[in-house]
């Protein structure tokens, strides 16, 4: 086991252990007040629109307003130093997933540690990307595609929504594990990225899925495969990446958080109400609508696959040579 996973365990378990009594008795009053939801990304967001999904669930269902605050900045990273800078009583929540997970490596100098400083609450979803082609590229799967760039090493051009995005490592993971010679052209967003992949001015993409499943319907581009392991909800007739690459994966994964020394029992609360809000017949196809699988699942268990997480990415930021930021 990797020195991030036993960290995030072991802050998981000793955190449990302080759950007593008395803790049982601040759960049950547990929310008194608001609680905000810190979303590092702008309104509209996959990440903003799950988050609020989930936080109206829970202002229903406990009593008290659940506010999204959206601090949009440094992909994510402002909105992870304010909760890591909070008050650990359960009132500041962290909308978190890869990003965080990329960041923990990718940034050198940020005022906090992702690891030490953010306690795993609850899972939320996991978003594939869709590998996307412009419908002249002449590979129509992902076996030919392959074999196209070895033949062609350095001609084929990959974009992303800018150097260290999910997107950009979804790439370098995928040039990685199928031993391929790409190109990379950072956007400053993944609009203009689609945009250029249109017109063919570069010849592939890892999407999210929203923005692309009107373009594969339309044939204006071409989906070669889903990078979750199995296939997606939302493009059931697309292949997984791992059926042509073992082993490969590179989703989204979407969660709550909060500041490390947050109570044990609060976390336990928080959790199995996230969960029983995934349980609910409609909160599952909102979340299948937006491109999201939903994933419910213990403190620890979020705990551990966040880890896992950083422990990944760490490894392709160090494969591909990318620079700290």
């Amino acid at each position: 086991m990797t020195l991030h996973r036993r960290t995030f365990l072991s802050l998981t378990a000793a955190a449990a252990g302080s759950a007593m009594a008395p803790g049982f008795a601040r759960a049950q009053a547990y929310p008194g007040k608001p609680v905000r939801i810190i979303v590092g990304f702008a309104p509209g967001s996959s990440s903003d629109i799950l988050s609020r999904l989930i936080g109206q669930r829970l202002q229903e269902r406990l009593g008290q307003p659940f506010i999204v605050e959206n601090r949009g900045g440094a992909g994510g990273n402002l909105a992870t130093e304010a909760v890591a800078n909070a008050a650990p009583d359960g009132y500041t929540l962290l909308n978190t997933g890869t990003w965080d997970a990329i960041n923990a490596t990718l940034y050198k100098k940020l005022s906090y540690s992702f690891i030490r400083d953010i306690a795993p609450v609850a899972s939320i979803a996991r978003g594939p990307l869709v590998f996307l082609v412009h419908p002249s590229f002449p590979a129509k799967t992902v076996p030919e595609f392959i074999a196209y760039a070895k033949a062609n090493p350095g001609k084929v051009n990959f974009g992303s929504s800018g150097n260290g995005s999910t997107i950009h490592m979804a790439s370098e993971l995928f040039k990685a594990m199928a031993g391929v010679d790409l190109v990379h052209v950072p956007y400053k967003g993944s609009p203009l990225a689609q945009n250029d992949l249109l017109s063919g001015q570069i010849q592939m993409l890892f999407s999210t899925t929203p923005s692309a499943v009107g373009h594969i319907r339309s044939g204006s581009l071409r989906a070669l495969a889903v990078t979750t392991a199995a296939r997606a909800a939302s493009l059931p007739d697309i292949p997984p990446m791992a059926d042509f690459v073992p082993g490969y994966e590179a989703s989204i994964l979407t969660g709550f958080g909060a500041t490390k020394g947050t109570p044990a029992d609060v976390i336990e609360k928080l959790n199995a109400e996230v969960n029983a809000a995934l349980a609910d017949p409609a909160i599952k196809a909102k979340v299948v609508e937006l491109g999201n699988e939903p994933v419910a699942m213990s403190a620890a268990g979020f705990s551990q696959l966040i880890g896992s997480e950083v422990d990944k990415w760490a490894k392709v930021i160090k494969t591909a040579g990318i620079e700290q930021l």
